[in-house]
């Protein structure tokens, strides 16, 4: 069964901003929440929004949690009770948008650690050694944290925004995640890119054939591209029984759940 929101449909169901992106690297420091290490990060590069990658850091604690079924009866998905592993946890791979919430930087993270995967909760988990991190920032665009009346979630949308090559965009639920990003690019006049981000798939199908059938599932782009304007996404996700599965998205067969945040970088500029 697919997803059902609350709210009235948008009418526009891809959102996006131009972005003036720039590779961006630096230190987490020990002793700092993931939160506040990747806000200075940004600051330290002049940089409102984009994308950081957190592969390698180690946390003690490290909180997360996973997707789960809804028990509110307003909502179409929510969140698992909070998991918290014991003693140091090194994360193996970690893609986070970064943007604002309330005035103070914020972000959303999906990534595997332990054997598992799931949604990291920045402000819980504290950096047990100083890493080196890099990411994507953009000075003049960024994501913002903001109620939204169809899913009724607060949400990261892009905003800001200039004349760069780059995009800082986001899919609303229910669309296809391979059609949307295609006639998004083409819309801005993008046919060669990298695409960096994280959201959810309502039910998904891999071009090999396998499927994971879950409503509520939390994922991050693992290597997607595209290339003369046709998409390749391949992607690590996690259901509500905490199942990890990769692989590239089939087309026309993968909608977006609550929301799929993307930075497109340009690459035939």
């Amino acid at each position: 069964m697919r997803m059902i929101h609350p709210g009235p449909r948008a009418a526009e169901r891809a959102v996006a901003v131009r972005a003036d992106l720039r590779p961006l690297s630096g230190v987490l420091r020990a002793g700092q929440t993931v939160m506040d290490a990747v806000g200075d990060l940004f600051a330290q590069a002049g940089c409102k929004g984009g994308v950081v990658w957190l592969d390698g850091v180690t946390c003690d604690p490290l909180r997360f949690v996973l997707p789960a079924p809804s028990t509110d009866g307003i909502h179409a998905a929510w969140y698992s009770d909070t998991h918290a592993p014991d003693g140091p946890v090194t994360i193996a791979r970690a893609t986070a948008t970064v943007g604002w919430k309330d005035g103070a930087p914020f972000l959303h993270c999906h990534g595997t650690w332990a054997g598992t995967m799931g949604h990291l909760l920045p402000f819980d988990s504290i950096l047990a050694a100083d890493a080196p991190a890099s990411g994507i920032g953009a000075p003049d665009a960024w994501f913002e944290a903001l109620p939204d009346a169809e899913t009724a979630f607060t949400l990261f949308t892009p905003q800001g925004g200039g004349n760069g090559p780059g995009l800082l965009a986001r899919i609303l639920p229910g669309e296809d995640v391979i059609t949307a990003i295609e006639t998004l690019a083409a819309r801005h006049g993008i046919t060669d890119a990298r695409l960096h981000g994280v959201g959810s798939i309502d039910h998904i199908r891999f071009a090999d054939g396998h499927r994971m059938d879950c409503h509520a599932t939390e994922l991050r782009l693992d290597g997607a591209t595209l290339i003369r304007g046709r998409a390749h996404v391949p992607i690590e996700v996690v259901d509500i029984t905490g199942t990890i599965m990769r692989g590239a998205l089939t087309c026309g067969e993968n909608p977006v759940g609550v929301t799929l945040e993307l930075l497109i970088e340009r690459t035939n500029i």
